[in-house]
């Protein structure tokens, strides 16, 4: 894949893949495996015009995957800012709630919290050995270009 150019099919399979597998042991649910189905059912065959997509402009397409504990999270395929190039990106969704620390709730919310970031943390560790692009890979060849 050239860099200008958004992930092909074969590499969005790869990280829909992943992801489910790690967000489901157990398998995906319908709702989670509908969604990735309906992406490659999209009109044209060209699967970024998909309904299953939330899209910020052309340059975010999103699918709520969710995971076992949490139905927002979200698989998410970005432009990388003022450049040419795509990454990959596991968004918890959960950053824009808050739960008063005096609240019951707050205990196990802050716990779904630390979950939902180890697991979006292990999801991209894995796209980027399976060779998927991720911010912190980019990121990581950045540094290493300024190095030399």
């Amino acid at each position: 894949m050239t860099r200008t150019e958004r992930p092909p099919p074969a590499a969005v399979d790869r990280a829909i893949e992943t992801y489910l597998g790690l967000a489901y042991p157990a398998g995906p649910p319908v709702r989670a495996a509908s969604l990735a189905d309906a992406v490659h059912l999209s009109p044209d065959g060209d699967l970024y015009e998909s309904p299953a997509f939330e899209r910020d402009g052309d340059a975010c397409f999103a699918l709520r995957l969710g995971n076992v504990s949490y139905p927002h999270m979200k698989l998410v395929i970005e432009r990388l800012p003022g450049r040419d190039a795509w990454f990959f990106r596991a968004d918890t969704h959960d950053q824009h709630v808050t739960v008063d620390p005096s609240d019951a709730d707050y205990p196990a919310f802050q716990e779904l919290m630390a979950r939902n970031r180890a697991l979006a943390a292990a999801i991209e560790s894995a796209w980027e050995r399976d060779g998927l692009d991720t911010f912190r890979a980019f990121l990581r060849r950045d540094l290493e270009a300024r190095r030399t």
